[in-house]
């Protein structure tokens, strides 16, 4: 047995719960790990509130929360190659199985090696955070010396896509509150705060001409009151907010096998990446860890530590 920490049905924080489980047997394809942390990421209490069901409808209850894990190879189900029990791996749980758990079971597709510098906890934030600021970048492809405008910047992805954006030489300006404006600007990133006023006017003021690309990370109203500054409406880009399209721009196309999490990993041991880990949280503080993020101003990431 095993414990686990998820909701018993959809809905707010009310239905979470820790719970006892079998451990998971990995099927074909899979693989089980020892999981040693856990990545926090928006998408978790999205699932748990019903509004995706197509990722999570077909799952029974009760649900583990989380998508992202870093761990150590248990078992291999039939079929798996590339991986040993005994490996230290990261990736997502594309299968429902969840990650806030002392075992779970991952597709082995969308799992990599851990390389031995990288810390259990950075490797956690590569599967969300890490990939879809990679899945951004690539996608916009802009030159060096082009502006981007990340809207939402100050957050896990937020952060990671205005490191690699300086790392390509562009140009980085970036929306937010005014508590993520430090950690943006030691990145290099013009801050602008949406606290203080017209957001596209402030950007106005460092980009009169507007922006060579904008990645979106927060939709809704926020994304239509700076969608208009794109130069071209074909390098506006969301990760947040799919009727993006309606603006002509496009929701980005996430990548989630192995050569992109060995990707980030490797933008990581570089020095390219830093996660910005604001808090790590044991596994009985899980609900703390979801509350904060549901909140939407935390600052960076956040994981939970297994052992």
């Amino acid at each position: 047995m095993s414990r686990a920490f998820g909701y018993h049905a959809f809905g707010g924080p009310e239905v979470q719960q820790y719970f006892d489980r079998p451990d998971p047997q990995p099927g074909d394809g899979e693989i089980l790990i020892r999981v040693r942390v856990a990545g926090v990421a928006r998408l978790d209490h999205l699932l748990r509130s019903g509004v995706v069901p197509d990722l999570n409808g077909h799952v029974p209850f009760p649900q583990v929360m989380g998508m992202e894990a870093a761990g150590d190879v248990l078992a291999l189900g039939a079929g798996v190659t590339g991986l040993q029990v005994g490996d230290a791996v990261f990736g997502f749980a594309l299968n429902g199985a969840g990650t806030y758990a002392e075992t779970t079971v991952l597709p082995a597709e969308n799992v990599a090696r851990k390389p031995e510098s990288l810390p259990y906890e950075w490797a956690a934030t590569v599967p969300v955070s890490g990939t879809t600021a990679l899945d951004g970048i690539d996608r916009l492809d802009l030159p060096a010396g082009s502006t981007l405008l990340i809207n939402g910047v100050g957050g896990s992805t937020g952060l990671a896509t205005a490191q690699l954006a300086r790392a390509r030489g562009l140009t980085v300006i970036g929306t937010g509150s005014g508590s993520k404006r430090a950690v943006a600007e030691t990145l290099g990133v013009t801050f602008v705060d949406y606290t203080a006023g017209d957001v596209a006017a402030q950007v106005r003021e460092f980009a009169p001409s507007g922006v060579d690309g904008l990645f979106d990370l927060v939709g809704g109203e926020s994304l239509r009151s700076v969608a208009e500054l794109v130069k071209d409406v074909k390098q506006l880009l969301s990760a947040a907010d799919y009727t993006v399209s309606e603006l002509g721009g496009e929701f980005v196309v996430r990548r989630l096998g192995r050569p992109s999490l060995e990707a980030v990993a490797a933008l990581m041991v570089d020095g390219t990446i830093d996660p910005h880990i604001t808090r790590t949280f044991t596994f009985d503080q899980s609900a703390e860890a979801v509350a904060a993020v549901e909140t939407g101003h935390t600052t960076g990431k956040l994981v939970i530590a297994l052992g």
